[in-house]
């Protein structure tokens, strides 16, 4: 099931009834904000689990937005919704969809970059670079290096990278990132 894509939908109709002055209460805007954190969890871990933990968090938001938006505005304003939801539900992976903003076990004050290796960069000087910057590193699954730390030793690391190995635009795959 693709949770980021009927998220996503969720979220629109959400924004879409607040415009149009239905009261949401405080409970589902939570349900909507840990479902996505749930999800972020899901890229990492997918365990039974989490799973039904998001499944429950989506149609608890999904029950409410669709019962008072049928209420206020009738039966074909929600049947459109719940037509985008179906087909959001149908999408097949939320990997491709989600930029990965989260990393479990990451303190939230330290910043994050996340670099992929090329024949330029090897993963072995992509490490030396982050240890002499005072940073830590992190194989990840795909093969990228997540180098965390400081902000200025991120600074410090993305400085070495340019200035070592003068990359062209394109080059580096990086998402530098408030954690």
């Amino acid at each position: 099931m693709g949770y980021t894509a009927v998220w996503k939908v969720l979220e629109e109709m959400l924004v879409e009834l607040r415009k149009k002055e239905l009261p949401i209460p405080p409970s589902i805007m939570e349900d909507l904000k840990t479902a996505k954190t749930v999800i972020r969890m899901l890229t990492e871990d997918n365990r039974a689990e989490n799973i039904q933990k998001v499944e429950q968090y989506l149609l608890n938001v999904e029950s409410y937005l669709v019962s008072e938006g049928q209420k206020k505005f009738g039966f074909e304003y929600v049947d459109g919704w719940l037509k985008r939801i179906d087909k959001a539900s149908r999408e097949t992976s939320d990997r491709e969809q989600e930029e990965i903003r989260f990393i479990p076990g990451l303190p939230r004050q330290l910043k994050w970059i996340r670099v992929a290796s090329t024949n330029e960069l090897p993963v072995e000087q992509l490490k030396a670079m982050a240890e002499k910057t005072n940073a830590t590193y992190r194989l990840q699954k795909d093969g990228s290096v997540l180098v965390f730390g400081e902000e200025q030793s991120i600074k410090d690391f993305v400085k070495k990278i340019t200035l070592k190995h003068k990359t062209k635009p394109g080059k580096l795959r990086k998402r530098v990132h408030n954690g």
